[in-house]
């Protein structure tokens, strides 16, 4: 059995009482990062073994838990932050042990595009997860598939590469188009910028942006 547990990202009580179980009956953890998810584990008094597995070594070790699972054993996935694979390791693991007719569950939990989205005040009923941009090739190409998108879109981005991604939004979806941009989601200075493109622009020009965002965009609307 391969359980995928959501972490907070940010508030540490946002975490379920099942995961809280889980995490202590399983056989092993998988951690993205070992010393982020020790700081968790020892806040609700979990002694259960942690190993590393993260992007850079995801495909070697992969194999070998499934095997370990295969032989018995109860193996949890956790990330930094939030829900595994999403924007974080969890597919090529979740893929391969269902080849090899391995359960597979994931609790529901904490996750920053949902609560962003929801706050954000655009229209929450469709929408498209984009997560990260690609970070060269593409780039351009992607925001201009997405300007023609009616549903809501949902972006993460990094502190250092915000201001450079809204100005590079505006050619693609105009400067008056609607968007929020939430900073810190449950954690200590969590933010909401809510406007236009343009004014988000100037916000954090004089704001140099701190923290992890999310970027909520409005679709296009049809004339």
């Amino acid at each position: 059995m391969i359980y995928l547990i959501p972490t907070p990202i940010g508030n540490l009580e946002d975490m379920t009482l099942r995961a809280i179980r889980l995490l202590k009956e399983v056989d092993l953890i998988l951690a993205e990062d070992t010393r982020t998810s020790q700081k968790l584990l020892n806040h609700y008094e979990i002694k259960t073994s942690m190993l590393s597995f993260h992007m850079h070594n995801e495909h070697k070790k992969v194999p070998q838990i499934v095997e370990e699972v295969l032989q018995g054993k109860t193996i949890a996935l956790i990330s930094d932050a939030g829900t595994p694979g999403i924007s974080d390791p969890g597919y090529l693991l979740v893929y391969e042990a269902l080849k090899k007719e391995i359960e597979v569950q994931c609790l529901p939990g904490a996750t920053a595009l949902i609560p962003a989205l929801v706050q954000s005040g655009l229209p929450a009923d469709r929408f498209i997860f984009e997560g990260f941009l690609p970070p060269k090739k593409g780039r351009q190409s992607r925001l201009e598939q997405m300007a023609q998108e009616p549903r809501t879109l949902v972006f993460y981005e990094s502190p250092h590469k915000l201001q450079k991604t809204l100005g590079q939004m505006v050619p693609y979806f105009g400067s008056t188009r609607r968007l929020a941009v939430v900073r810190e989601i449950s954690k200590k200075f969590e933010s909401n910028f809510r406007g236009s493109l343009e004014a988000a622009i100037d916000f954090f020009e004089s704001h140099p942006p701190k923290g992890e965002f999310v970027i909520v965009v409005e679709g296009k609307k049809n004339k």
